[in-house]
């Protein structure tokens, strides 16, 4: 579907700063965008409370204002602006809900080593470093997969090309690999 007129006009007033056009975009896409966060959460077994769809969907409103609409300027119009905003929340979404999710992972572990003899322990802990140490218990293929669905956020179909894996492949591969990263958590504990 090509770009409307309606929203052709409304791009345009955003870029030009017009008065209200700021306004009338986040009335005509707020619904839009808080679909797609219910739908990442769903899809990911999150549970969201109110005040976390509103600050997903603040930081999605933010990448759109960001370096005066960047992210509205390098739109092509080969699409509706729906379907554009609709790629971009979920990846903005994905990445924030993933970030989220892995800083709540990593405090829950350093308040579990910090609470063992070793009181230096907290120091140790660096996010990159045991993300890494936990992808090297992953094959390459299996850790490629990992994390282009969990950091990068994106979709079976995207990895199924960047890897050369069957798509319906990714799932399966996907679940084997959280299982041995919940065996590698619970036998070395960081």
């Amino acid at each position: 579907m090509a770009l409307s007129d309606i929203d052709r006009k409304l791009l345009q007033r955003c870029l030009n700063h017009k008065p209200r056009a700021w306004e009338d975009f986040v009335d005509r896409f707020l619904g839009l965008v808080l679909h797609v966060i219910r739908h990442a959460a769903k899809s990911r077994s999150c549970r969201l409370t109110p005040q976390d769809e509103e600050d997903l969907a603040a930081d999605f409103f933010l990448a759109v204002v960001k370096d005066d609409f960047a992210l509205l300027r390098r739109f092509r119009g080969e699409s509706s602006l729906a379907t554009y905003l609709t790629v971009v929340a979920r990846r903005v979404v994905v990445r924030d809900m993933l970030r989220q999710h892995a800083d709540s992972v990593l405090h829950d572990s350093a308040e579990a080593v910090t609470s063992t003899a070793d009181p230096s322990a907290e120091e140790r802990i660096s996010d990159r470093e045991e993300v890494e140490r936990l992808l090297r218990e992953l094959t390459a293929p299996e850790a490629d997969v990992v994390r282009m669905y969990h950091l990068e956020g994106k979709t079976y179909r995207e990895i199924s090309s960047a890897v050369g894996m069957p798509e319906n492949s990714i799932g399966p591969t996907l679940s084997r690999a959280r299982a041995k990263l919940r065996r590698a958590v619970v036998d070395h504990p960081a």
